[in-house]
């Protein structure tokens, strides 16, 4: 008689712990941010003058050509550090500490968007309408900021309620339209740009409306003192009490999606509006509640610059491109509010540092660029990641290795059956 084959042994619980870690999706991101870094950095070995001149003589001097890369990969991430976290070139703590605070300046804003884009996210709805409603948001708080002098506290808080108001009205009509008639949330968000865009074009060259008065130029007059966000840590610095507000709202859609009914009914009708609606949500409802505040996150935004960073008063670009960076934050960060809390931090690395590597590396900051397109393409492909770091599945367990006889090994025979042949 044959013998059976060993039976293999189970694998351990920690190793398939340790499997759904490596391919989970925080590991994604940051490998993500990885690969993206590298192949920024091969980008700036190829447009830089140096490479170029010593590939020349590549295979006389080999050594030539790799230096040169070392110091132009090297000196233009070094100008990204610096010019993000510390300059080690500047005097004292206080200015050397100043570049994490411009990050910290750029981040607030890109915070409070992508929040609104993820908790779109989170109930399955693609709000890619953050330009328009940055734009009214901040039409709204700059239209209060210098028009009514009011005392101050009261100034502030009014101005900041009346931007959100602006992106919550600019929002909604969005989920209205979907739940009421239908109407695809991507195309009803791009249209809204376009209205925001020219509205505000509009408006800054009337008088009487958002243009200074006595001017033909299409800007609005400075804020008044009383409802600008006051200085977190001086006149030296450009961080404002708008990343308090962030972080706040940070605090808030982590609570609304974790512990709240309504962000439970967000995440169901996300998950699947089918099942929701038999389960006795009303979708439709949720529709419009979600865009009213997601609306009112990237109206934050908005009111962040026009009472934060440009406070001298502002023109048709005063959304700089944050209602769409937010879309990246808020995939990078996974649409979970912490996770787009470190995506906007590191973004607005991206932002203060890539003018220093154009200033001091003279590499240009639409390498930046390039690499946070790369981030976003990197994170929409999971597999790709895991194929170039080999790494495991999420959810799938590691099959055991069985010890299956080998095909040339012969089946044991009794001793009764060798003594019959």
């Amino acid at each position: 008689m044959g013998t059976a084959p060993d039976a293999a042994p189970p694998v351990p619980k920690s190793n398939q712990i340790l499997r759904d870690i490596m391919g989970g999706s925080v590991v994604i991101s940051i490998l993500a941010v990885v690969l993206a870094l590298v192949a920024g950095g091969i980008l700036i070995a190829l447009t830089d003058e140096n490479v170029q001149a010593a590939s020349g003589y590549f295979f006389s001097r080999p050594g030539d050509t790799f230096s040169a890369i070392w110091t132009a990969v090297s000196g233009a991430y070094g100008a990204l550090f610096q010019g993000s976290v510390y300059n080690f070139g500047a005097a004292g703590f206080a200015k050397g500490i100043k570049p994490l605070t411009d990050t910290l300046t750029f981040a607030t804003p890109l915070i409070a968007a992508g929040l609104g884009v993820g908790l779109a996210f989170r109930a399955g709805m693609f709000n890619i309408g953050g330009q328009g409603q940055m734009i009214i948001a901040a039409a709204c708080a700059g239209w209060v900021g210098f028009s009514f002098p009011l005392p101050y506290g009261i100034h502030l808080v009014l101005a900041v309620v009346a931007g959100v108001v602006g992106g919550a009205v600019w929002g909604g009509i969005v989920g209205l339209l979907k739940a009421r008639t239908g109407a695809h949330e991507v195309i009803v968000t791009i249209m809204m740009n376009y209205i925001a865009v020219y509205l505000l074009l509009f408006l800054l060259r009337t008088p009487g409306a958002l243009q200074a008065p006595g001017s033909n130029n299409p800007k609005t007059p400075p804020m008044l003192p009383t409802a600008i966000y006051p200085d977190l840590l001086g006149s030296s610095y450009n961080l404002h009490a708008g990343l308090l507000v962030s972080i706040a709202a940070t605090v808030f859609v982590w609570w609304l999606l974790s512990r709240s009914s309504l962000g439970f009914r967000f995440r169901a009708v996300g998950i699947n509006p089918n099942a929701a609606r038999v389960a006795g949500i009303n979708v439709k409802r949720t529709y419009i509640y979600v865009m009213l505040l997601s609306g009112g996150l990237v109206g934050l935004a908005g009111v962040a610059q026009v009472l934060g960073t440009v406070t001298s008063g502002f023109s048709s670009g005063i959304d700089a491109g944050i209602g769409f960076d937010a879309i990246t934050v808020a995939l990078l960060g996974r649409s979970k509010p912490w996770g787009i809390f470190v995506a906007g931090i590191l973004f607005g690395a991206f932002k203060a540092g890539g003018f220093a590597m154009q200033a001091g590396e003279g590499i240009p900051v639409d390498i930046v660029l390039v690499v946070q397109s790369l981030i976003v393409l990197f994170i929409a492909a999971p597999p790709l990641v895991r194929a170039v770091f080999r790494l495991p599945t999420p959810g799938v367990s590691q099959k055991p290795k069985a010890n299956t006889p080998s095909k040339t090994s012969k089946p044991a025979q009794s001793a009764e059956a060798v003594v019959a042949k």
